[in-house]
């Protein structure tokens, strides 16, 4: 399966891409169905209302992660991609004011976010435990349409019948990506790296080729795209003060650690270990912009956001001859090792942990550094485990349903491993006892057996271990 860079690396908008921004785009898709002249339910008279239910890690932490107001701007007709952020809060209201919407193309359906926007807290669903379900109604309240949707992590979106692999109506159906001859159809770092020797190519250059099958010229200026952003958002992040959204009362740190950084730049009597102050801010600084709702990159998840522009941040500040060529290795190495993971694993928090989220990051962050410092494929690979079986187990356990606690100071600690695992790599020649493959089995079949209350529901771990007021 190819998941080409510009999947795993999305523009959008926080703090979620799971509860967030896949909500978004499911209710988004529902809409097109109904334009596009869905087939209405037996018996069914005039489209007339929405209605929303959500389950599982959805409705558990969903206040917490503003997936209610991302189901509201999807069905108001917003993406990720278009909403300015700056005014999702007075779309919500004059939603919740008016009591309906009114899609391009469908006239007004009613709609009462109080009353037809569900938090069920019961079983979740079969298939996913961030699942939703999206019904159209008649005048009579009679169902006219309904569509199951699980959002399973960065920002994908997977109705009940392509979660199970069954054949859709093709007004339905997409292009499939595997109809497409790419020439390094790689689906395990095993394949990688025999591709990559039988070929004399790199890691970098293997996945540009792939890229290039899709994208052609436009590849780099994509990527820039994409670079460009993520330096904007650590930018802004660096800039802003004040109290995150949500009622935690957590103060952003992020410009007065820079500060501090900054006066001590210089200074003989600095420590060397204030490296890792750099990459943490630099994490700090995107995971703010997240939890406040603003735009960053999904890489691979928004929860885990910040670590990868950290370790860019690393390479192009701090590290001797960074290029912007080199830059953009980075970025395709990080995918190519996101795609391995998320086909072979997960990167949800809801179905495995923060494994699943900082860990994919950590390992991909590594992986990419190591590319863009001229590592082998071997020792990238080397890097990629590193960094994955030290995340091994970690749980997903927001206070409040927030990426706040613990998400930012995990993205922090995220980019620091991440650059250790790079380097401790490179002093090798790429041997090692434990393979990414397996130890991605291993990160699957940990989530697996992991307790639910770990795993984004808010009902264990730091969540319920705070401080009493």
């Amino acid at each position: 399966m190819f998941l080409s860079v510009f999947d795993i690396f999305k523009v959008g908008i926080g703090p979620s891409s799971s509860h967030t921004m896949g909500p978004m785009v499911a209710a988004e898709r529902f809409l097109n169905d109904l334009r596009a002249g869905v087939d209405r339910i037996p018996g069914a008279g005039e489209l007339h209302s929405i209605s929303v239910t959500l389950y599982g890690s959805l409705a558990f932490t969903g206040k917490g992660h503003a997936t209610d107001r991302a189901v509201i701007l999807g069905l108001c007709g917003y993406t990720p991609q278009n909403l300015d952020p700056d005014k999702a809060e007075d779309i919500e209201k004059q939603v919740y004011e008016k009591g309906f919407i009114e899609p391009e193309g469908l006239g007004k359906l009613i709609f009462h976010p109080k009353s037809n926007l569900t938090f069920y807290y019961g079983k979740p669903l079969e298939g996913h435990a961030n699942g939703m379900i999206i019904r159209a109604h008649d005048e009579n309240g009679n169902n006219y349409y309904m569509q199951t949707y699980y959002s399973v992590g960065g920002g994908f979106i997977l109705t009940e019948d392509e979660l199970k692999g069954r054949d859709l109506p093709k007004k339905n159906k997409a292009p499939k990506e595997d109809e497409i001859p790419f020439p390094y159809p790689f689906n395990t770092a095993k394949d990688m790296l025999k591709m990559g020797q039988n070929s004399n190519s790199s890691i970098a250059k293997m996945k540009r080729a792939n890229e290039m099958k899709r994208h052609g010229s436009a590849l780099d200026e994509k990527i820039d795209h994409i670079l460009d952003t993520m330096d904007q958002v650590v930018d802004r992040g660096l800039a802003q003060e004040g109290i995150l959204p949500g009622g935690l009362n957590v103060k952003r740190r992020a410009k007065s650690i820079h500060e501090k950084l900054l006066a001590e730049k210089g200074n003989n009597f600095s420590n060397p270990h204030q490296i890792n102050d750099w990459m943490s801010v630099y994490a700090i600084a995107v995971n703010e912009e997240n939890a406040a709702g603003g735009r960053v990159v999904t890489s691979p998840t928004n929860g885990a956001a910040g670590v990868i522009p950290a370790v860019l941040r690393y390479y192009r500040d701090h590290c001797i001859g960074a290029t912007r060529e080199r830059q953009r290795d980075f970025l395709l190495v990080a995918a190519a090792i996101g795609g391995l993971i998320k086909h072979n694993a997960s990167i949800s928090g809801a179905e495995v942990g923060c494994q699943g989220e900082v860990g994919s990051a950590a390992a991909m962050a590594a992986a990419g550094l190591c590319a863009a410092l001229g590592g082998t494929n071997e020792q990238i690979e080397n890097a990629a485990e590193i960094a994955l079986e030290h995340h091994l187990g970690m749980t997903c356990d927001p206070a409040a349903g927030l990426v706040q606690v613990p998400c930012i100071e995990r993205n922090a600690l995220g980019a620091i491993k991440a650059v250790s695992a790079a380097s401790l790599a490179m002093r090798g020649d790429g041997s090692h006892f434990m393979p990414l493959d397996n130890c991605i089995e291993v990160m699957l079949q940990t989530g697996r057996d992991m307790n639910l209350k770990y795993k984004e529901t808010s009902t264990g771990g730091i969540a319920v271990n705070l401080p009493e007021c």
